[in-house]
């Protein structure tokens, strides 16, 4: 059985905000539209078919994505080069959903297994509810024991249904540090984890082989 674990792509999609230099803020999102209709193609086939080109323009880093070690240091390795054993991985969900916005979650509010080796390790905080919301700008995140023990433990691929793996108001973005520079890759915005047992399951996070590239948005599912 499979299970999605994608939020949906489409136009004007939930995004992310950003400051410029100058004090203002930039949203970012999809733009999907048609380059070519049927209409106009039609008479390419002489009125006997026709097909539909589809553009999108977006920042990689939108809906459900995965992090290469470039997204956060310069010269490290982006998306095309990595391989399908560090994205195609036995999973393990680790249940925090009672956890609040802005909250540091700890290893003391969780059960997180001592075998996390090559594995990916899912943090279910429920926070995909608020998809498309205010409030889900304002979520929980993993304290610095937690990415202690990812890394002492051996964790491959970190994964959240969150906004973003680091508190947003941390400009050391630990998460992202201690993990990326050692080849820890990192999904954000996944959704229906509460559909996946503990374990027992392999995550899917493979990107389009996209060379020079931080981030790529990803079809990520699981299969029990």
């Amino acid at each position: 059985m499979f299970v999605d674990l994608s939020h949906t792509f489409e136009d004007g999609m939930p995004g992310f905000v950003m400051k410029t230099g100058d004090g203002h803020t930039a949203s970012f999102t999809a733009s999907i539209k048609p380059f070519l209709t049927h209409e106009q193609s039609r008479p390419f086939y002489d009125g006997k078919a026709s097909f539909e080109l589809t553009e999108i323009t977006f920042q990689t880093s939108i809906g459900t994505y995965l992090d290469s070690p470039m997204h956060r240091f310069d010269g490290m390795r982006d998306i095309s080069e990595l391989s399908l054993d560090e994205v195609i991985l036995d999973g393990v969900v680790v249940s925090v959903s009672g956890a609040k916005g802005g909250e540091v979650v700890t290893l003391d509010q969780m059960n997180l297994p001592a075998d996390i080796r090559g594995k990916a390790i899912l943090f279910h905080f429920g926070w995909d509810r608020y998809w498309g919301t205010d409030h889900y700008d304002v979520y929980p995140f993993i304290g610095h024991d937690v990415i202690d023990r990812l890394v002492r433990g051996g964790a491959k691929l970190v994964g959240m249904d969150t906004f973003n793996a680091d508190n947003r108001n941390d400009p050391e973005r630990p998460c992202h540090s201690e993990l990326l520079k050692r080849d820890i890759l990192i999904v954000e915005n996944l959704t229906n984890l509460s559909a996946l047992p503990a374990s027992g399951f392999r995550f899917f996070a493979v990107p389009i082989k996209a060379k020079a590239t931080a981030a790529m948005t990803i079809r990520a599912f699981a299969e029990i």
